[in-house]
């Protein structure tokens, strides 16, 4: 059983992910267009591939709000969505990659990631 505060636990998950979809060659050094990144689907499904989704807008999203100590989501449904998305693909392993996008989802369902108020304490 870990100690491991949730947003440290969340922080590692995302690194991992990070890692994982360098590992599956799932990540890209050229962004997205600008107008790809306009979409107001959820998971900008009709302009970006899921895994696209998780480098350019999910892991800087998160990252930025553990960075600034803001509210995080109570909810996350990114595991089944990516098992059901990547059900035919072959080309890599997501075997990992799913297993991951489980961490993530179990750690930000859990709720209570809501960093403490620092002024409440004077």
């Amino acid at each position: 059983m870990t100690t491991e505060h949730p947003h440290q636990q969340l922080l590692t998950h995302l690194q991992q992910l990070e890692a994982e979809l360098q590992t599956q060659k799932l990540w890209s050094s050229t962004p997205p267009s600008p107008k790809a990144l306009e979409s107001v689907m959820p998971f900008m499904y009709d302009t970006l591939q899921l895994h696209e989704w998780l480098q350019w807008v999910f892991l800087p999203r998160l990252r930025a709000l553990i960075d600034a100590r803001g509210q995080l989501p109570h909810q996350s449904h990114i595991h089944p969505l990516a098992e059901h998305e990547w059900e035919k693909r072959h080309d890599f392993d997501k075997v990992q990659l799913l297993v991951l996008l489980e961490r993530i989802d179990i750690t930000l369902n859990k709720g209570s990631l809501t960093p403490p108020n620092q002024d409440a304490a004077h």
